[in-house]
C-alpha cells in the first residue's frame, strides 16, 4: 500500500474546497449509543498524540496539500482535549481565509475561558452535543451532563462571541415522550443566544453498542417518524429551513465542512481511525491511538485500508448523497416513477425530496440511476 496521500497530481491552489478532520478520540464518559473510535482512559497521551497529529499532517503539506477551507474537530469529545493542545495543533493547520473551523463541544466541559482560548486560536464555530433537555432521556442515552448545562454553555458561547453554533439532538430514546421532544426543540429554540443551526439525528443502535445489546432500548420507526416531522414543522417556523435531511439552519450558518462532505468533495482526515479521500481515493487511518501514535513515530503510514470507486460508482455515489439535501438531483437522475409519487417535488427543475421523501430517504436512494451521457 502507498505511504503517499496523493496519486495523481493534487489541487492544492488557494480555491480548491479541501476539508481537515481532525480526530480526537478522548472521551470522559462512553455514551451507550457511541459507536466512534474513542476511550475513556487514555488522557494522558493528550500531549503525544497532539504531535501524532501534527506529524502526520506536516507530512502531508510536504506531499502538496492546500490549505483547508473546512476544519472540523470531532470525536471522541474535542472538548476533552486540553485547549492549549487543540490550539497547538490547529496552529499547526494551513487554512485559506475565511476558513471555518468547527469544535464538537459537550455542555458540560464548555467554559467562557476554554471557548477564549479557541477563538484565540482560530476557531470559529462550535457544535454542542445536547441530545436532549428532558433528564431522564439524556439517562437512558448515557449521557453525563444535565439539562442546566446547556444555557450556561450557551451563554459561554454568546459571551465569547461566535457568531455561529449549533446544537446536536437525538430523537427516539427510550422513555420519551412526544412531549417531551416538543419540550426540548422549543427549550434549544428559547436559548439565549438561540442557535442559528440545529441537527437532529434518529437514534440508531450500532453493533457493538449497549444500546445494541438491550433490544427493549431500541427506537421504534414511526415513533422517530412522528419526531422528525415534529422537529421539522417547530424548526421550519422558527426560521430554520432544512438544507440535509438531518440539519436545519438559518441562512449562511450551514455547516461548510458537512456541505463539502455531501458535496463529495476532498478532505484529509487527520488522527486514529480518520478517514480521507483525496484524487479519487478513500482511505482511513488505523483505528487505535496507540497504533497510529506508532506508525507515525517510526516514520510509517498510518493508513490501515484504501478504496477507489470506479467513475459511475463515483456518479451514483454523488447523487446519492446530493438526493439528502436540499439542492436535490437532476430530475434525469429519477425515473418517473409511481412509488416516488409524494416522495420528490420536481417543480423546480431538480428532484428535491419532500418531508415525506425524507421519511424514506433510503427508499428513494435505491431508485436513483446515472444519467446517460450524450455526446
Amino acid at each position: 500500500m502507498s505511504s503517499a496521500y496523493f496519486e495523481g497530481e493534487p489541487n492544492a491552489g488557494a480555491g480548491h474546497t479541501l476539508g481537515l478532520y481532525v480526530h480526537v478520540p478522548f472521551c470522559a464518559r462512553r455514551c451507550d449509543y457511541c459507536a466512534f473510535a474513542s476511550w475513556t482512559d487514555l488522557h494522558h497521551l493528550s500531549v503525544a498524540y497532539t504531535d501524532a497529529c501534527l506529524t502526520q499532517l506536516y507530512r502531508a503539506y510536504d506531499e502538496g496539500l492546500g490549505p483547508a477551507a473546512t476544519v472540523f474537530f470531532g470525536g471522541g469529545t474535542p472538548s476533552q482535549l486540553p485547549g492549549d493542545e487543540l490550539a497547538r495543533l490547529l496552529g499547526g493547520v494551513r487554512r485559506q481565509e475565511g476558513a471555518e473551523v468547527t469544535v464538537e463541544c459537550n455542555p458540560e466541559d464548555v467554559t467562557v475561558a476554554l471557548l477564549r482560548t479557541y477563538a484565540t486560536a482560530g476557531v470559529t464555530r462550535i457544535s454542542l452535543g445536547v441530545q436532549s433537555l428532558a433528564p431522564h432521556v439524556l439517562a437512558s442515552l448515557g449521557r453525563r451532563h444535565s439539562p442546566d448545562t446547556v444555557p450556561r454553555a450557551v451563554a459561554a458561547i454568546g459571551e465569547v462571541g461566535f457568531r455561529s453554533f449549533n446544537v446536536d439532538l437525538i430523537y427516539g430514546a427510550r422513555g420519551e415522550t412526544d412531549d417531551d421532544w416538543a419540550a426540548t426543540l422549543e427549550g434549544v429554540l428559547g436559548l439565549d443566544p438561540p442557535p442559528p443551526h440545529v441537527s437532529a439525528y434518529a437514534l440508531q443502535p450500532e453493533p457493538g453498542t449497549a444500546l445494541w445489546r438491550d433490544p427493549d432500548r431500541h427506537p421504534d420507526d414511526d415513533v422517530q417518524a412522528r419526531r422528525y416531522e415534529t422537529a421539522d414543522g417547530v424548526l421550519e417556523a422558527a426560521g430554520l429551513p432544512w438544507y440535509e435531511i438531518s440539519n436545519w439552519s438559518r441562512q449562511g450558518h450551514e455547516c461548510r465542512h458537512n456541505q463539502n462532505y455531501w458535496r463529495q468533495g476532498e478532505y484529509l482526515g487527520v488522527g486514529g481511525a480518520a478517514h480521507s479521500h483525496l484524487t479519487g481515493r478513500r482511505f482511513w487511518n488505523i483505528r487505535t491511538p496507540e497504533r497510529y501514535m506508532a506508525a507515525i513515530a517510526a516514520g510509517h503510514s498510518a493508513v490501515a485500508g484504501e478504496e477507489r470507486l470506479e467513475p459511475d460508482q463515483r456518479l451514483l455515489e454523488a447523487l446519492e448523497l446530493a438526493v439528502r439535501t436540499r439542492e436535490g438531483v437532476d430530475t434525469a437522475a429519477l425515473a418517473d416513477d409511481e412509488a416516488l409519487m409524494g416522495l420528490v417535488d420536481r417543480d423546480t427543475g431538480r428532484a428535491v425530496l419532500s418531508l415525506r421523501g425524507r421519511l424514506l430517504g433510503n427508499e428513494v436512494a435505491c431508485r436513483l440511476r446515472v444519467p446517460v451521457r450524450t455526446a
